[in-house]
């Protein structure tokens, strides 16, 4: 089953994170100023404007990620279940 990994690379203002299936990455998404997308292959699949400004609100976070996934597993062609896991790198590395 294909699994979609959400490396962030930074935490706030902008949030975002790179988009890896299957060990390759092939997206990207951001939060910044209110709008947020969703990116495949350089193609924007998805996009919105949560309530967060630079980064998610703790209630929103998984609602908006679990929809910009979708959208990444339909344009990517996967039927599965949308699965996906976060890696957050500790702060020493978010800040260089």
């Amino acid at each position: 089953m294909s699994r979609i990994k959400l490396v962030q690379t930074c935490g706030a203002c902008p949030e975002q994170y790179d988009v890896y299936i299957d060990g390759e990455k092939l997206g990207y998404m951001r939060l910044r100023h209110g709008y947020f997308r969703a990116e495949y292959c350089g193609e924007v699949v998805f996009e919105g404007y949560p309530r967060g400004d630079g980064c998610f609100d703790v209630e929103e976070k998984t609602l908006w990620l679990n929809r910009a996934c979708s959208a990444i597993f339909e344009k990517h062609n996967l039927s599965s279940v949308p699965l996906y896991e976060i890696e957050v790198p500790n702060e020493d590395e978010l800040s260089e």
